[in-house]
């Protein structure tokens, strides 16, 4: 087994090449070693934003398999808040003593702006009464990034989105890193702002950035998701984070209601799922990476307070339990991912000041995914919930219980663009098989066809 060795480039930013005994950097290696990781990193097809490609001078494809799923030099970069730079930047700096001084002014000189667009066909396998099949969305979503460094420890990851109704803010996370020795073994710390629990995640089994990545709107979807699926942007969290000597991380950040597009904001008597004081949020994994391979293998969680109704009286109290794991392989001609998590949701829902009911929600997900370096790639998912019955679930049984199965083949003829197609068939939806709405509907009548193509640019 190759030993892991701590190499800082850039701003603080730490990597892993087995095969580099530590040292300390000066700024005339930085440009080397830049290309040198880029090397032994780039082993599959993928991109960053091009705002990150063209702030650092790498390959899209040293981040990422296939966008937006990140390798393990995508997560150190995210880890690090954003601020590896290879560009040209606008420096000054304060004399501390004769041989030293401290930064002032890191600042890139051109703005680290992005874009997106995705449009796309979905065809569903029963028309929906009342409403048009073979929908086309175009956009579907068109978003503008600003993201990557603002300072030599503070980067960003802020988006902004017009979804084809409305115009505003998206997914954002705002980070402050460093790094430090313990026990004489590396420390990467950070601060973290953001508005949607998980966007902060650097691994791709967490809500915020699992398979699939690109899904249809127009599509039928069960009716029951957990809580840590329906916060984004209902929320603003301020966090603390740290990962130990490449190997043990963990975070806890603390998240308060701030409702993007509610009629009230703060929230007053009108709003619905206000939060009760704070809901915190935790993050705790252990990573190792051995040759080729990589493997994760850690637990998340989040546990809000919600006023039914207003900002007091009767409250849902819902807690999730997140487990999941990770695991790639980098192989001759592309590279193989898998993951999996599982979510275990505990409600006590209050029907009175004096009277609640126990709710129980489970959500099971695995996928593998095969990228190959000429843009290729497929991947085949599986999908399972089940609990409790559940008066808000709009079926005649009353119960999530919901499974199927989700197959995406995707072609990236450039870093920057994908197209896919995804198919999505269900076994059972809503708690049964066959006519789970009391109309003669069943599970697979919501079998979906969807083609999606992206662009970053």
């Amino acid at each position: 087994m190759k030993k892991s060795i701590n190499v800082k480039i850039y701003n603080g930013l730490t990597i892993f090449p087995n095969t580099i005994e530590h040292c300390f950097i000066s700024k005339y290696c930085t440009r080397l070693l830049l290309v040198i990781a880029a090397l032994v990193l780039n082993s599959g097809v993928g991109k960053a934003l091009p705002s990150y490609a063209r702030q650092t001078g790498m390959s899209c494809s040293a981040c990422h398999f296939s966008f937006p799923e990140l390798n393990s030099f995508g997560r150190q970069f995210k880890m690090n808040g954003y601020v590896l730079t290879g560009m040209k930047t606008i420096d000054a700096a304060d004399a501390t003593t004769d041989s030293t001084s401290v930064t002032r002014l890191k600042l890139l000189t051109t703005l680290p702006l992005s874009a997106m667009v995705q449009s796309s066909f979905t065809h569903i396998s029963k028309d929906v009464p009342g409403v048009q099949n073979n929908s086309v969305a175009f956009p579907q979503q068109l978003s503008v990034f600003y993201a990557g460094q603002v300072s030599p420890h503070i980067g960003t990851f802020i988006q902004m989105t017009y979804d084809g109704h409305s115009f505003g803010m998206d997914n954002a996370d705002i980070r402050y890193t460093n790094q430090a020795r313990l026990f004489k073994k590396s420390l990467t710390y950070g601060l973290t702002l953001n508005n949607n629990p998980a966007v902060q995640d650097v691994w791709n089994t967490s809500p915020a950035w699992r398979f699939p990545s690109a899904s249809s709107d127009a599509a039928v979807t069960p009716s029951k998701s957990t809580i840590m699926e329906n916060l984004g942007t209902q929320v603003a969290g301020l966090g603390a984070y740290a990962l130990f000597n490449n190997l043990f991380f963990a975070e806890l950040t603390m998240y308060r209601s701030a409702q993007q597009g509610a009629v009230s904001n703060p929230a007053d008597v009108s709003s619905t799922m206000a939060i009760n004081g704070a809901a915190p949020y935790w993050r705790v994994a252990l990573q190792h990476q051995w040759g080729q391979n990589y493997v994760e293998l850690g637990t998340f969680g989040i546990a809000p307070k919600f006023y039914q109704q207003g900002i007091n009286g009767i409250m849902d109290k819902i807690t999730d339990y997140g487990y999941d794991f990770q695991f790639e392989r980098r192989l001759p001609f592309g590279a193989l991912t898998l993951h999996s998590s599982l979510i275990n949701e505990k409600e006590v829902r209050d029907i009175t000041s004096t009277i609640s009911r126990k709710i129980d929600f489970n959500s099971f997900k695995v996928d593998g995914n095969l990228y190959l370096k000429n843009g290729l790639g497929a991947t085949f998912g599986y999908f399972y919930t089940n609990g409790s019955v559940d008066s808000n679930i709009s079926s005649w049984t009353n119960k999530p219980d919901s499974n199927g199965f989700i197959g995406q083949l995707e072609y990236l003829p450039w870093y920057n663009t994908k197209f896919a197609l995804q198919y999505v068939a269900y076994s059972k939806f809503d708690g049964t098989i066959f006519n789970y709405d009391g109309n003669g509907r069943s599970a697979a009548n919501n079998n979906t066809l969807y083609l999606v193509v992206w662009l970053n640019f």
